[in-house]
Formats: structure tokens, sequence, C-alpha cells
């Protein structure tokens, strides 16, 4: 391992612009060249350790990198522009798709994983986050077309703050002995998407007033932007765990929606953030990858993920699509394409470290199960989305090409 911090760290940044890099001039996924960068910089030649780099600030670096990445995706969520029939088709997904994902994943991981009954629910609930730091590299290497792209990129960024609460909502169910039907537990999931709401609606309209008074220089409006944006991830994330999460997507909504005021030169500033911080974790999710303890779920891991990508999603997109204006293969490109991503390992890290803690057997197979998904998911769908894309006819064409 390399021993010098300031190496290690520039070395992280500078893959992480390498793999966009080679993939913009080779044609191939940049989060598979990004996710085979980082593993090699890792478990392969040992040049990396993000854990023993960044120690206990690793999990809050991830989180306000997801942040920004999360608000980055509001952006572009204009409610005004959400392609026609592609309204029912995003409410399924994220309400009856998000529960059917949930339940078969957690069936699924019964006979395959020696977990108890509440590491499996729990492990369903890590798996029902996609999120924009996967989806919108693969959607801007794939290029469908518009309305299929639209839903995709919706479902995306709003699954994860909704899927990451579900999640800790869980883990408390199991950590307090309360169970997975408690009521407080229900009222407490309410109580903790009302707390992001709030805070970013807030955050919007605070934002909004400073940039519409017109005081601030074009490189100072995007730098009070981004302090905001962090403030309402932190704020409410104290409050109530990943509330901020939340919080972070409103405010993008909100501001990219508006027309009161400008924000071209915010977003196309969140691109090249954006691109940059979804590298960085990339590259910093594959280096915490144990070779052995993928290896050592053997077969039933290759089943487990096998299972979600031919039954699950499938069968997802079909029952939470129905009766949408979707046609027939914008659905089938819809079932071939549900990859996770950072927030699904960073959930997945944190429960298992405090599980262990408490004494949870099983508690750390969470991790290596999560991050195979990670790894098989972003390979399987990089590698062949394209193809789909082509073969259901729902390959973008010059007119849906920005």
């Amino acid at each position: 391992m390399i021993e010098s911090d300031l190496l290690q760290l520039t070395l992280i940044v500078a893959l992480a612009v390498a793999g966009q890099a080679i993939a913009a001039r080779t044609g191939v996924p940049s989060i598979v060249l990004l996710l085979g960068l980082g593993f090699a910089a890792g478990a392969g030649v040992g040049l990396l350790d993000p854990d023993e780099l960044l120690g206990d600030l690793l999990v809050p670096l991830v989180s306000l990198s997801v942040a920004v990445v999360l608000f980055d995706g509001g952006l572009g969520l204009r409610l005004d522009v959400v392609p026609e029939g592609a309204h029912r088709a995003v409410l399924g997904l994220l309400t009856a798709g998000i529960a059917i994902t949930w339940g078969l994943t957690s069936l699924v991981a019964v006979p395959l994983f020696d977990l108890n009954n509440d590491l499996n629910v729990l492990l369903g609930a890590i798996l029902i986050v996609s999120g924009p730091t996967v989806v919108l590299p693969l959607l801007r290497f794939v290029r469908p077309r518009r309305r299929v792209g639209e839903v995709l990129r919706w479902e995306g960024i709003l699954i994860d703050p909704i899927g990451a609460v579900l999640a800790v909502f869980v883990f408390h169910a199991i950590t307090t002995g309360e169970g997975l039907r408690s009521v407080t537990g229900a009222v407490d999931f309410l109580v903790s998407a009302s707390v992001g709401l709030v805070f970013g609606a807030i955050g919007a309209v605070l934002l909004l007033w400073m940039l519409s008074r017109g005081r601030l220089d074009r490189h100072l409006e995007v730098l009070v932007t981004l302090a905001m944006v962090l403030l309402a991830f932190a704020i409410p994330d104290q409050l109530r765990e990943d509330t901020g999460l939340i919080s972070v997507v409103l405010m993008g909504i909100i501001l990219g929606s508006q027309r009161r005021v400008s924000v071209d030169h915010i977003a196309e500033f969140k691109d090249i953030i954006g691109g940059l911080l979804t590298g960085v974790l990339f590259i910093i999710l594959a280096a915490r990858i144990e070779r052995g303890s993928l290896i050592d779920l053997g077969l039933e891991g290759l089943a487990f993920v096998g299972v979600l990508i031919v039954l699950v999603r499938p069968l997802c997109v079909a029952l939470s699509t129905l009766g949408s204006r979707l046609a027939l293969r914008e659905r089938a490109f819809l079932a071939w394409m549900a990859p996770r991503g950072i927030v699904a390992a960073s959930m997945a890290s944190v429960f298992a470290l405090q599980l262990e803690a408490a004494g949870v057997p099983g508690a750390d197979r969470l991790v290596s199960i999560t991050f195979l998904v990670i790894v098989l998911t972003v390979v399987i769908y990089g590698l062949t989305g394209r193809a789909a894309a082509r073969v259901l006819g729902v390959d973008a064409g010059p007119a849906d090409l920005e």
C-alpha cells in the first residue's frame, strides 16, 4: 500500500478522471472501468486502502458526496417536462415497485444465505436503492429514448432517499427490538420523510432568495449553492438519520423546476462536480471490496444476483407499470435496468458494523452480498444496456438527443 496519504488521495482522483476519459474514448461504460480500476488499485495490487486512509471520515465524506450527486440529479427532474405517459410508471415504480422489490429480494435471500429473518428483510431494504451514481452514467452511455430514460432518471434519483429511510427504519426496528410491524416504526418513517421535505423546502426557498437578489457573482452563486446543499443535507440528517437525502433531492427539484432565477450555470458546474464525485465514489467503493469475501459467497451469491436480474426486476416492472402508457418494449427495457450503487454499499457497511458490535450473527455478510450485487449489476447492465436498447428499439434517435 502507498504509505503517503497525499499520494493515495491523488491516486483516487487520478483514477476517477482516467476511468471516465478512457470510457469516452473506448465506448466502454465509465462505471465498469471505474470499478475495475478501483478494484485493481485496492484488492488487486494493494495501492489503496480507503478505510485506513479516511478512517472515521469515510462515511461522512461519502455521504456528503452522495448528497451533491443527488442534488445534481434533482436539478434535472423538472416537473414541467416529464414526458407524457411517464408519470404513472414513475409513481408505480416508487410505490408498488419498492414493495415488490423489497419483499421478493428478502424472500430470495432466505434459502441462499444463512441469515435470520430480520437480516433478510434488512438486506431487501438495502437493495431497493439504485441511485444517480449508477443510473445517470448508464443513461449517458446507453442513450435510450427520452420517455423511458426519464422514467429511469426519476426512479433512480427518488428511490435513493426513499429506500435509505426505509432501510434505516428496518435497522432501528432490529436494534431496538420493537419489531418490523411496530406502529411506532411506521410513524417514525413518516416523521423522517416530513423532516426531509420541510428542510428541503426551506433550503430551496432560502437559496432562491439569495440568488434572486443579484448581489452575488456567478462563481459565488455556485459556491453558495454548494454550501446550502451541504447544510440542507447535514442539518436534517443530524435530527433524523438519512432525511438529508430527501432534503437535497427536493431542493434540486424545486430549483430546477422554477423559472424565477436562472440556474443554468449552476447546473453546468454541478455536472462537472457530480461527474468527478461519482468517479471518486466508485474508485473508493471498488478499492474497499475484499476479493475473498465475494468468492466466499460462491454459487449462492451468483444465484441471488441472477434471480434479482431475471425475476425480481422484471416482475417489479411488469406489475408496477400496469395501466401506464409505456409500450411493451419500453417496459421490457425498464426490466433490464436496475443497477445498485454507492448508497446501498454505504448503508450495508454502516449497518453491518453496528450489528456486529451488537452481536447479531451473520451481519458481516450484508456487506459482501451487497457488494456482489453492485459489482455484477453494474457490469451486466453496463455491458448489455446499449445492445438491449437497440434490440428493443428504444435507443435514442437524433430528436431524442440533447
